[in-house]
C-alpha cells in the first residue's frame, strides 16, 4: 500500500475519513487533511487517472483486511484425495469397513482413489481386481459419486478415483 509521503502523484480523487468524495486535490493538501485530522492518507486505488486515496486509520485498515481474509479462508474447503488400498482377496467385512470409509469421504466432499494392489502372481489375475472395483461401484450406486478416472491397471495396481456430484 502506498501512504503517506510516499505518494508520488500530484493530485489525488480524496474520500475522507466519513466517507465523503471532495474529487480532485491536490495531493499536498490531502496529506494536510489527513494531518489534522490524526490518520493516514492511504492510496486505494492506484490505477485509476487521479489516483484514489482515502482519508483512514492504517492500523485498523490493515486489521480489517487480514480479518476478512481469515473469515473467507474458514469458509473455504480443501477437497482432498483419500486413499483406499486393499488386496482382491479381501473379506467380506474387511470390504464393508472399506465401503463405510468410501461413503463418509465422499459425504464430507473429498475424492476417494481406490487401489487394488497385485503381487508377483497375482498380476496374472487383474480380471479378479476389475471384478472387485466393480462391485464397489455397483455397492456404491445409491451414494452421489462420479467416476473421475476408469479403472485402469497401472505397473502392479487398479486404480479407480471417485468424487462427490458437484452440489447444484
Amino acid at each position: 500500500m502506498i501512504m503517506n509521503d510516499k505518494i508520488r502523484s500530484r493530485e489525488v480523487r480524496l474520500i475522507d475519513e466519513n466517507g465523503e468524495n471532495h474529487g480532485v486535490v491536490a495531493t499536498l493538501t490531502a496529506l494536510k487533511m489527513a494531518q489534522t485530522a490524526d490518520l493516514d492518507l492511504v492510496i486505494i486505488s492506484p490505477n485509476q487517472d487521479p489516483p484514489v486515496a482515502k482519508i483512514l486509520n492504517y492500523g485498523k485498515y490493515k486489521y480489517e483486511l487480514e480479518k476478512k481474509a481469515k473469515e473467507t479462508k474458514k469458509k473455504q474447503h480443501t477437497v482432498e484425495i483419500k486413499e483406499i488400498k486393499i488386496r482382491y482377496k479381501i473379506d467380506t467385512h474387511d470390504y464393508q469397513v472399506r465401503v463405510k470409509n468410501i461413503k463418509k469421504f465422499i459425504a464430507q466432499g473429498n475424492k476417494v482413489k481406490i487401489v487394488v494392489m497385485l503381487r508377483g502372481r497375482e498380476m496374472q489375475h487383474s480380471n479378479l481386481a476389475f471384478d472387485l472395483v466393480k462391485r464397489f461401484l455397483t455397492d456404491l450406486e445409491a451414494e452421489s459419486i462420479i467416476i473421475e478416472k476408469r479403472a485402469q491397471l497401472e505397473g502392479r495396481n487398479v486404480t479407480l478415483f471417485l468424487a462427490p456430484q458437484p452440489v447444484q
